[in-house]
C-alpha cells in the first residue's frame, strides 16, 4: 500500500514503533494489502461515507478505506502504543482521518458519527476478545433504524457462523443469530486464512456483512436478548422446561403461559424456533409483565 500513499510498509512501521501484538487486546495485525483492499471494497463503493472502525492498530486497514476512497474515517483505538502510527497516517491524509482514543464498548459511536454528511457504515476487524459483546450492542441500538447503514466486520469463522444460523443450521443456531435475523439480513463474505495475520490466530476468519432492515418486527430488544438467552441455555430441552422461571423486571412468567400466549408449542426446543416466534414470545412476555400475570 506504501506504493498508493507514500507511507512506509506496515511491517516498517510495527517495527518503528515496537507494536508487539497483544494477546489480552485480542490483536492480531493484518499485513496482506490485498485483503485489507478487500475488505474496504466490501464496504463500498466509499465515495462520500464516514466510516467507523474500531480496533485500527496499526492502521492497515485503515489506510486502505482511505485508499478506495472513504470520505472520512472514524478509527477508535484502545491501545495508546498505536497513536503514533495512527498520527502519521492522519497526517498523510489530511482531513479524513479522526483518531478517538478509548475503549469501543463505552465510546459513543452514535455521538462520534453525528454531523457526518453521508452515510455511516462500521468496517473493522474487530478484536477477537470484544467482537460479539459489539455486534449484540449494535443490534440493540435505539433508535431504530440505527445511525449505521452497513456493517463490514472481521470475526472467527465459528462467530460469523453463528451470526448467519437459521434453525436449518440448528448447531450454530442461538441468541446470535436471532438477534441478528430480527434486525439485519446478513451473510459471509469470503474467510481469511490464519496465514495472513501476525501473529497467526489458531482459527480461520471470516468477513460478514450486516445490512440493517429498515423494519424489522415490532419488539423490545432487551426483551428478546433475554427470553432468547434463557431459552438457548438449556437448548437441548423443551421450552416449557428452559423457560421456567424466567422473569422480566422482577415479574416471573409462568412458562406454559407464556408460550400459549406466543402461540408456541411447549415441547419445540429453542433450536427450532425462527426469528419470528421468538419475537412472538417477547412480545408475549411484555405483555404479561405489564399486565401483571407473573407467578
Amino acid at each position: 500500500m506504501s506504493e498508493f500513499d507514500g507511507l512506509p510498509p506496515l511491517r516498517d512501521v510495527v517495527k518503528k514503533h515496537e507494536l508487539a501484538a497483544k494477546k489480552s487486546l485480542g490483536q492480531n495485525f493484518l499485513f496482506d494489502l490485498n485483503l485489507t483492499g478487500r475488505i474496504a471494497r466490501a464496504a463500498g463503493p466509499l465515495a462520500g461515507v464516514t466510516i467507523i472502525e474500531i480496533g485500527p492498530g496499526p492502521g492497515g486497514l485503515t489506510r486502505a478505506l482511505l485508499t478506495e476512497g472513504a470520505e472520512r474515517v472514524i478509527a477508535v483505538e484502545r491501545d495508546e502504543r498505536c497513536l503514533a502510527a495512527l498520527a502519521e497516517i492522519a497526517a498523510a491524509y489530511p482531513g479524513r482521518l479522526d483518531v478517538v482514543p478509548g475503549d469501543a464498548l463505552t465510546v459513543d459511536l452514535a455521538e462520534l458519527a453525528e454531523g457526518a454528511k453521508g452515510p455511516v457504515r462500521i468496517c473493522a476487524n474487530l478484536p477477537y476478545n470484544i467482537g460479539t459483546a459489539l455486534l449484540v450492542g449494535w443490534l440493540e441500538t435505539e433508535p431504530w433504524p440505527p445511525w449505521f447503514d452497513r456493517m463490514v466486520l472481521m470475526f472467527q469463522r465459528e462467530v460469523a457462523e453463528r451470526i448467519v444460523a437459521t434453525p436449518a443450521q440448528r448447531a450454530d443456531y442461538g441468541r446470535l443469530g436471532v438477534l441478528t435475523g430480527w434486525r439485519a439480513t446478513a451473510r459471509i463474505l469470503f474467510d481469511v486464512p490464519p496465514s495472513a495475520f501476525t501473529p497467526p490466530p489458531k482459527v480461520t476468519s471470516s468477513v460478514v456483512e450486516i445490512v440493517p432492515r429498515r423494519e424489522p418486527l415490532p419488539c423490545d430488544a432487551r426483551i428478546l436478548t433475554a427470553v432468547t438467552a434463557a431459552a438457548f441455555n438449556q437448548r437441548r430441552k423443551m421450552l416449557r422446561q428452559s423457560l421456567k422461571g424466567f422473569s422480566i423486571a422482577g415479574t416471573s412468567l409462568e412458562a406454559l403461559a407464556l408460550l400459549q400466549r406466543a402461540g408456541i408449542e411447549e415441547t419445540r426446543r429453542a433450536e427450532e424456533i425462527d426469528v419470528a416466534g421468538f419475537v412472538a414470545l417477547a412480545r408475549a412476555a411484555g405483555e404479561m409483565s405489564r399486565s401483571g400475570l407473573g407467578e
